[in-house]
C-alpha cells in the first residue's frame, strides 16, 4: 500500500509538469508538442502500464485493508484506534478509503474524457502543424472539456479531496515502510502538508485558467 502510494505520488509531479504546459498563451504548440512526445516515447509508454497497474494495486490493496479494519471492528463504524497508522492523523485516516474511492471515480472519469476519446475516436480531433510534424491538436480538447463550469468545478472538488487523501497519506507512506527518526521525521511531514497544498492546487488552477480564458 506504501510503495503503490509513494509510486503515484512520483507520478502526479511528473504529470503536473507536463500539464502546467497547458497554461502557456501560444494556442497549445507546447502542450501538443509534450503530448505527441508522450504519446510516442517507449519508456514514458511502459511507465502509463505500470502506472495504471499501481492504481489498480492501490485500490484493492486498501479496499482489503478498510474491509479487514472494519470486520476487526465488528462493523461498527469508524471508531479511530490508537495505532501507529492513525496516531498521524486520525481525524483523516478513518476516511482515506472515501476519499481514495472519489479519486478512482475522478480518474476513471478523467480518462474517459480525454483519454479514451483521444484513443478510440469518439471526439473528433484535429491535427496542428508544429515544427513541420503533424500531431494531434490535444490542446483544443483539454480546452473544450473546461469550458463547461460543471465539470470544472467537479475538477476542483476533487483536486481538494486527493489534498486530503495526501495530508494523511504522504507522511503514512514513509511511515509505513519504517522511515521514522526524531531528525527527519518533522522534515518528512513538512514537506507531505507543502505537497499535499500545492500539487492538487496547481492541478485546480488549470481548469480555472482555462475556463477564465475560453469563456
Amino acid at each position: 500500500m506504501a510503495l503503490s502510494g509513494l509510486f503515484l505520488i512520483l507520478f502526479l509531479v511528473i504529470h503536473l509538469i507536463g500539464n502546467l504546459q497547458l497554461l502557456n498563451d501560444d494556442n497549445g504548440v507546447a502542450f501538443n508538442s509534450y503530448a505527441a512526445f508522450m504519446g510516442h516515447n517507449p519508456l514514458i509508454q511502459f511507465v502509463s502500464i505500470g502506472n495504471f497497474a499501481f492504481i489498480v494495486m492501490h485500490t484493492i490493496v486498501g479496499t482489503a485493508l478498510w474491509l479487514k479494519n472494519r470486520e476487526a471492528r465488528g462493523g461498527q463504524g469508524y471508531a479511530v484506534e490508537k495505532t501507529r497508522a492513525t496516531q498521524t492523523n486520525p481525524a483523516l485516516a478513518k476516511y482515506m478509503w472515501f476519499f481514495g474511492i472519489i479519486m478512482l471515480v475522478f480518474i476513471i472519469l478523467h480518462l474517459a474524457q480525454f483519454w479514451f476519446k483521444m484513443k478510440t475516436g469518439a471526439a473528433e480531433v484535429q491535427m496542428v502543424n508544429i515544427e513541420g510534424e503533424q500531431v494531434k491538436d490535444l490542446y483544443s480538447l483539454v480546452a473544450a472539456t473546461f469550458s463547461n463550469l460543471g465539470f470544472v468545478a467537479f475538477y476542483v472538488i476533487c483536486m481538494a479531496v486527493i489534498a486530503l487523501h495526501l495530508w494523511h497519506g504522504f507522511q503514512s507512506a514513509f511511515q509505513t515502510i519504517g522511515w521514522n527518526h526524531p531528525k527527519y521525521t518533522p522534515i518528512i511531514q513538512f514537506l507531505g502538508k507543502a505537497y499535499s497544498v500545492l500539487v492538487p492546487l496547481a492541478y485546480a488552477v488549470i481548469p480555472i485558467v482555462f475556463y477564465l480564458r475560453h469563456s
